[in-house]
């Protein structure tokens, strides 16, 4: 094990259960407020936590939601590099499961700071799926992938000449995209409530993914190089407290609930939205201030099971998601809430109805609002008429509600890239809606930039520095 020198430690035992503390070298503490999202009681770790060997590994990746785990996979394919995976719960028990899967280009704007990131990502997913397809696997089977192209719906004559414009900008861009008028449209979706102004922009190549088994898939591959020593993972282990050498300003170590993890070459921090806090509070204890402005955004998705009242041919989303007004009367809503209501709709490849969905501030909050899910039923039945006769009351027996935080960004970018002031320390964070879209695109971007190699996509617009206060 490599020597170590004079460190600091960030004490977490305020939040999670206290234990004797295994090294005598901390020299000082600071209460932290850093919780990965409650799982149940499954265990998936290939590292025995009993081990005394010492724990040494080239890269520690704290966070295991859909960004942590395909960084550990681009390591694990594109380097000879070890990896741990270190994660209070478990995969997709936060944002990336409660999501609807939607790898949809339709809704992005080419030129964007993001297009190019999910450009990149869409292309890796698609090429990983054929890959499935070339082995002789199933992608429904594997990943829950189903092409199902989506449409971009608006109802004004306004948005209708703005889909004009983006389909334009889309097949300009190089995607294949089809603007459909009101009748072209009420073919594609004869459930749909289409009259003279309603049109829709089109792409037929895009696709959506289930999150739970798209987060198997890659768990699997990633658990072939464990037996190589090259992988471990430490679930239901919550991260106590980094270790720090003042010898080179980097990061040597993450302090677990039952072990120590020693980084060689880089820590990533892919915690979603709880990486501001963790980082803040990881900088205070060293006399610094260091502030990236993630912020968890709430979401409420209804999953209908078995549920054949509505035809449904491809991915609907309104027009307005991305900028739809706020709401503001809902019994429980206050100054800040912000909250928001807009359709999106798809069938998934268990052939579950996923209708949503709803944005809000409610801090760490994940408690279900029935009020919200009845203003998304309402929503959801001013584009469908079918659905207007039955209330949220008639749906329990079938229904599920996700609700997940999304990591959201004010400027709409992730932060990727490396920490200033601390030599070996990386964040990937910050993607709100677009964890699973930009994932793989994302996962290459980190690699790259860890290994000192050009990048497929420029970093320089999600660069860390850009959003310091």
């Amino acid at each position: 094990m490599a020597t170590l020198h004079h460190i600091h430690s960030i004490n977490f035992s305020s939040v999670f259960p206290s234990h004797s503390s295994s090294s005598s070298l901390t020299k000082r503490s600071l209460s932290y407020k850093y919780k990965f999202p409650a799982t149940g009681n499954r265990m998936a770790r290939l590292y025995s936590s009993s081990d005394d060997r010492a724990k040494v590994f080239d890269v520690v990746i704290v966070g295991a939601g859909i960004i942590g785990l395909t960084v550990a996979r681009q390591f694990l394919m594109d380097s000879d590099l070890s990896v741990a995976i270190v994660d209070k719960g478990l995969p997709c028990s936060g944002a990336t499961g409660a999501g609807q899967g939607y790898l949809w280009m339709t809704h992005k704007t080419p030129g964007s700071a993001t297009w190019d990131l999910s450009m990149r990502s869409h292309q890796l997913w698609t090429m990983m799926a054929e890959n499935l397809q070339e082995q002789g696997l199933d992608p429904i089977v594997e990943l829950g992938w189903k092409k199902t192209g989506s449409l971009l719906v608006g109802r004004t004559r306004a948005e209708s000449d703005m889909l004009k414009g983006r389909v334009k900008q889309l097949s300009e861009a190089g995607l294949k995209a089809e603007f459909l008028g009101s009748s072209d449209l009420l073919k594609r979706e004869p459930d749909l409530l289409v009259d003279k102004d309603t049109a829709a922009a089109f792409l037929p190549d895009d696709c959506q993914l289930d999150a739970h088994r798209t987060v198997a898939y890659i768990e699997k591959g990633n658990r072939n190089f464990a037996s190589k020593g090259r992988y471990a993972e430490f679930y239901d282990d919550p991260v106590k407290c980094f270790i720090r050498s003042d010898c080179n300003g980097g990061v040597e170590a993450v302090q677990t609930s039952k072990n120590t993890l020693y980084s060689k070459k880089a820590v990533i921090v892919a915690a979603g939205c709880w990486t501001g806090s963790l980082m803040q509070d990881l900088f205070r204890n060293w006399g610094m201030e260091f502030h990236v402005p993630v912020r968890p955004r709430k979401g409420h998705l209804l999953a209908l099971q078995n549920f054949n009242s509505l035809q449904l041919n491809h991915g609907l989303m309104e027009a307005g998601y991305v900028d739809h007004p706020s709401i503001s009367d809902l019994e429980s809503s206050d100054h800040g809430r912000d909250l928001s209501v807009s359709m999106t709709a798809t069938i998934d490849a268990a052939g579950n109805l996923l209708v949503g969905s709803s944005r809000e501030f409610a801090g760490f909050n994940t408690d279900l609002d029935e009020s919200v899910i009845t203003h998304i039923w309402k929503r959801v039945g001013d584009y469908f008429p079918k659905l207007r006769s039955l209330s949220v009351s008639d749906l329990s027996t079938s229904r599920k509600v996700r609700i997940g935080l999304r990591p959201y960004m004010p400027d709409g970018k992730p932060v990727i890239g490396p920490v200033s002031g601390l030599s070996n320390v990386y964040l990937a964070a910050g993607h709100e809606g677009g964890g699973l879209s930009m994932a793989l695109g994302t996962a290459e971007m980190v690699v790259d930039v860890v290994l000192g190699r050009p990048g497929k996509v420029d970093s320089a617009p999600f660069a860390v520095d850009r959003v310091l206060e």
